[in-house]
């Protein structure tokens, strides 16, 4: 099922009517939230069964223990952003600070290639990326799965920007979005939709990040940030570019 719903994630962010440009460039910037609802109203015609009142339960109740764990999760705007070196997606190791030195950063921590709303955020990203290296900026992507996925990843949609692996969660933990899945929840996502965790994190890492955004100047100052523990709402591609024209970047 997953399969199918990022599937259908593409097949909406390649339809969608992006709205205009906000830089010197002549590619116009998507939204994220237009291509939720067109995704939602496309998995809503589909034949997917839908969740039994017992799967709805534990959903509702590990976003609602969440939101209780975590509610303001991330870093806030004015925080120090902990550097980190990790390796991307072919093994090689980046290190924050080496990008901050050649610009801002646009830093975003997704779950992983198994999820559908991740899948058009990235999407939408990759749509905005002209528009942020006008700007002067980098985009860098950090998830908790193994590189081979990330790698399977860019072979798949072609992404030119870094994605690292946060294998030892430190980087997660450090930014204020880690989280271990409940087992309850973990056993809902292997019954009902064939997705174990530790199939794209590893043995034994049933662990994720809230999504979260932040938009880090050269001095490794947070300048905007956005998290959520409802995994649906991410930052805006329009956001991310307002910041960074508020840097002076360019």
């Amino acid at each position: 099922m997953y399969h199918n719903r990022f599937v259908l994630a593409v097949l909406v962010l390649s339809v969608l009517f992006p709205v205009a440009a906000l830089s010197g460039t002549s590619e116009p910037v998507p939204s994220y939230q237009e291509a939720l609802e067109a995704f939602n109203a496309e998995h809503a015609k589909s034949d997917a069964p839908p969740l039994g009142a017992e799967d709805r339960r534990i959903m509702e109740d590990a976003a609602q223990e969440l939101a209780v764990r975590m509610p303001e999760p991330g870093l806030k705007v004015g925080d120090k952003a902990p550097d980190f070196s990790l390796p991307n997606a072919f093994g090689r190791q980046v290190r924050l600070a080496d990008l901050l030195g050649q610009g801002a950063v646009v830093l975003t921590f997704y779950r992983g290639a198994w999820c559908p709303y991740c899948n058009l955020q990235l999407h939408a990203l990759h749509q905005t990326l002209p528009h942020i290296e006008q700007q002067g900026a980098r985009l860098v992507a950090v998830t908790p799965q193994l590189p081979d996925k990330s790698r399977e990843q860019v072979a798949k949609d072609g992404y030119p920007f870094e994605i690292l692996s946060d294998l030892d969660d430190q980087v997660m933990k450090q930014y204020r979005l880690y989280f271990e899945v409940p087992s309850e929840l973990s056993d809902l996502y292997q019954r009902r939709f064939s997705l174990d965790l530790a199939d794209y994190n590893g043995a034994g890492r049933y662990v994720l990040p809230v999504p979260a955004t932040f938009v880090i100047d050269r001095d490794g100052v947070v300048r905007a940030a956005f998290a959520d523990v409802d995994y649906r709402k991410r930052m805006e591609p329009a956001a991310i570019l307002a910041a960074l024209k508020g840097l002076g970047t360019r």
